[in-house]
């Protein structure tokens, strides 16, 4: 959940701010320990994390009647992951697709009519917005210095948070989107472009060995996309009647609602990795 998300007075943080940093940080030190010798850990991790989301995912619809298929979901997000390491995006697009059938013809055997096509069309939305999109994440990953770029996409998306948090605490006065997530602000939306412009800049100098103006890119961009995600989420969970999709990650919610911004900004910011450097 993107911390463009304050409220004014003592009680604008709206979580265990204690708890969520020491989930904060214990995060980042699991990114960090399953990259510091080889990548094969952190491709493990994402898989972890992207299943745990789609069970998250899949409880919450059920809130609806509608029943996700989840085992091919898990198989094939696994198998999205593994795909975009080792082959690349045309292997990332083929298990998708892969993906995609599976969810269709396993919901279609339990039964056919309305009910079905709901139950598969929402088994499609969840491969899209899960492990397909964080199939990008891996792939920046096999990229030169692949580990230093996910390390940077990730301390771009805590600039954002951090940066956002703050400026929304302090400043927020004027409401972003006050029918979808009332808490967020226009004043944290510019705190988190600014962080995140800070660390773009750096990373881009000292990581990428590339022009500021890279940095600044993608700092803009992943305040906006991580935004864009985070209120998309918001949308899902407002007509699912849910404040937050899980409870795995005190101070934080579910584990989606730690990846709603994350899984949106790493096609976007392979993209710019791949067309600027």
């Amino acid at each position: 959940m993107s911390p463009v998300d304050a409220q004014r007075g003592p009680s604008r943080a709206g979580r265990n701010l204690p708890a969520a940093i020491a989930v904060g940080v214990g995060l980042l030190v699991a990114v960090g320990a399953s990259l510091w010798f080889r990548p094969e850990p952190f491709v493990a991790f994402v898989v972890v994390a992207q299943s745990a989301a789609l069970w998250e995912l899949r409880t919450a619809f059920a809130r609806r009647d509608v029943a996700i298929p989840l085992t091919p979901l898990l198989v094939g997000g696994a198998g999205m992951a593994v795909s975009a390491y080792a082959a690349g995006p045309e292997a990332l697009l083929v298990a998708f697709v892969l993906t995609v059938g599976a969810v269709v013809v396993w919901r279609v055997l339990d039964g056919s009519g309305p009910r079905a096509l709901r139950d598969a069309a929402a088994g499609v939305f969840a491969a899209t917005y899960l492990p397909f999109l964080a199939g990008f994440v891996l792939l920046i990953l096999t990229g030169p210095d692949g580990e230093l770029r996910v390390v940077l996409f990730v301390l771009l998306a805590v600039a954002n948070d951090v940066g956002g948090y703050v400026a929304g605490v302090l400043f927020g006065r004027h409401p972003m989107a006050p029918s979808v997530s009332p808490k967020k602000s226009w004043e944290g939306l510019g705190g988190s472009i600014a962080l995140a412009v800070v660390v773009g800049v750096l990373g881009a100098l000292v990581v990428l060995d590339a022009p500021w103006w890279v940095g600044v890119g993608l700092g803009v961009l992943t305040a906006v996309t991580a935004t864009a995600g985070d209120l998309a989420e918001s949308l899902i969970k407002r007509d699912l009647d849910l404040k937050d999709m899980g409870s795995l990650l005190p101070g934080h919610g579910g584990v989606l609602d730690r990846l709603d911004s994350l899984v949106v900004t790493a096609p976007f910011v392979y993209l710019v990795l791949q067309t600027t450097v």
